[in-house]
């Protein structure tokens, strides 16, 4: 659910539930009430207000208009205590009583303890009108006073009072207004207490989850499982999945970090290896001519050949070594040029056969491209990129009678070549992680077959920046073949 939808269903609750609330009670209340007085007086009710209302104010008036009748039968009768007296039993069964005042004096209390009723007819001024529904309240007793006013034959005016305790004839557990309160009170605590809740477990509980989760991720904490809400799907639960991409991205990169690093150490061992390797060589054959041992012109001149061609090789590592550090920063330096195929893979296999014959190993080349196939390149990193693959097959050759085929072929958009050696192949374990950085198939490391590991990943890195692909298949024991494409120039066609 979203947060929006959330504080909605909020609104609607705090609103909904306190008003049903109050309605039932309410309903309770009344349904109580009219069970009480349908038990003492003996009616049935459909449990409506008016209906009550109806019934006593029939109630009532049946009481006041039984003493009326009564006593205007024997109107002289009011100068006997015996009577009123027994007018007063009568009205006590009703929740009654009377009191007499002859013309402003009170002569007849019925009933004691009603000081402040007294006092109200005390000051009830004489009148020959009948006053109905007169309501006292005094203090938490409320009353109602009727007042019957009556001539006797001496002519002396007499009223009476027919007073009705409402709190016994209403049975009431409580004051109404109180109760009423105290329940509604009542009411909006709970619904408070229900909202708050349900407000700190949709809102509060899952926005300090989320700040937990951004502290451990502040603090370092990586292995932090920060996806706290699986199942949600609102503002803070999406929040929540971002946080926990960054948590992964930050932790990839402290990885690859900690990966790099590593790579770079073994490159420096690498390279101080591979350096090292030479330039024993190249002090052993300097020493050799220094002291003498090189003691004819054929023999020194083959010495310094040898030194040269080991400070060849230092030269070609220094080169690799810097043009990676170019690949790591994305920072190669491409000219790229339109290249007919036929000219430029002429020229660049004349270079290589003769440093292959130089070596005593065969090779054979074959182009398929027609005369006028163009390719988009840059000459000297494409020119790199089929001696590193060349230079790694002359590195892992073991057979005596070492060969290499070379095959340029046009296939669709694009130019592939294939570089297929005899030598001693890779094995299907290593075959997916020839291009890795620092990779080597052969882990024993010795003059002949040392390198920084660095090559391939340089040539799978300028094959895909010429927009092409590269891959390779072998046969361990046999030999390997690399493919790689490059995409042909085509010319726009105007409309």
């Amino acid at each position: 659910m979203k947060v929006r939808k959330k504080l909605t269903v909020t609104f609607i609750l705090i609103v909904l539930i306190p008003l049903v609330l109050v309605f039932l009670v309410t309903k309770l209340y009344t349904y109580v009430q009219t069970k009480d007085l349908e038990e003492t007086y003996e009616f049935e009710s459909s449990h409506s207000a008016y209906e009550n209302i109806v019934f006593f104010n029939k109630y009532l008036s049946k009481v006041y208009t039984s003493t009326r009748d009564e006593i205007n039968k024997n109107v002289d009768n009011l100068k006997k205590i015996e009577y009123i007296e027994e007018i007063n039993e009568k009205l006590e069964k009703e929740n009654s009583f009377i009191v007499l005042k002859e013309q402003d004096n009170v002569i007849y209390v019925g009933k004691n303890k009603v000081d402040k009723v007294v006092e109200t007819i005390k000051n009830n001024k004489v009148s020959d009108k009948n006053i109905y529904l007169v309501t006292l309240i005094n203090g938490e007793k409320k009353y109602l006073i009727k007042q019957l006013t009556f001539e006797t034959r001496e002519k002396r005016i007499n009223n009476v009072y027919v007073v009705t305790e409402l709190d016994s004839l209403i049975p009431q557990r409580a004051d109404m207004i109180m109760t009423t309160f105290i329940s509604i009170l009542f009411i909006l605590i709970v619904t408070a207490i229900c909202i708050t809740s349900w407000i700190y477990l949709n809102f509060v509980y899952p926005i300090e989850k989320t700040r937990e989760v951004a502290e451990n991720i502040k603090d370092g904490n990586l292995d932090y499982d920060a996806k706290v809400f699986k199942e949600k799907d609102d503002e803070i639960a999406r929040l929540n999945d971002a946080l926990d991409q960054i948590r992964k991205k930050l932790k990839a990169n402290a990885q690859d970090k900690v990966n790099d690093e590593k790579e770079n150490r073994a490159l420096i061992s690498n390279i101080a290896h591979d350096l090292k390797t030479p330039i024993t060589a190249v002090k052993g054959y300097a020493e050799g001519i220094i002291d003498g041992v090189a003691n004819s012109p054929e023999k020194v001149e083959r010495y310094i050949k040898t030194i040269y061609n080991k400070a060849n090789d230092m030269d070609s590592l220094i080169n690799e070594l810097t043009l990676y550090s170019k690949i790591d920063n994305n920072r190669i330096p491409y000219n790229f040029a339109k290249l007919n195929v036929k000219e430029y893979y002429n020229d660049c296999i004349e270079e290589i056969s003769l440093d292959l014959e130089n070596r005593g190993l065969g090779l054979a080349y074959y182009n398929y491209a027609d005369d006028d196939t163009i390719i988009i390149a840059d000459p000297e990193q494409l020119n790199r990129v089929i001696n590193n693959i060349v230079g790694n097959s002359v590195k892992y050759m073991d057979k005596a009678s070492g060969f290499l085929n070379i095959r340029v072929k046009d296939v669709g958009d694009y130019v592939q070549t294939e570089i297929e050696d005899n030598g001693k192949g890779i094995s299907q374990k290593d075959l997916p992680y020839v291009f890795d950085r620092f990779y080597r198939a052969d882990a024993s490391r010795n003059s002949a077959t040392g390198g920084s590991g660095i090559g391939l990943s340089i040539v799978k890195k300028i094959v895909e920046d010429h927009g092409g692909r590269i891959w390779v298949t072998s046969k361990e024991g046999y030999g390997t073949t690399m493919y790689f494409i490059i995409r042909k120039y085509q010319e726009v066609q105007d409309e």
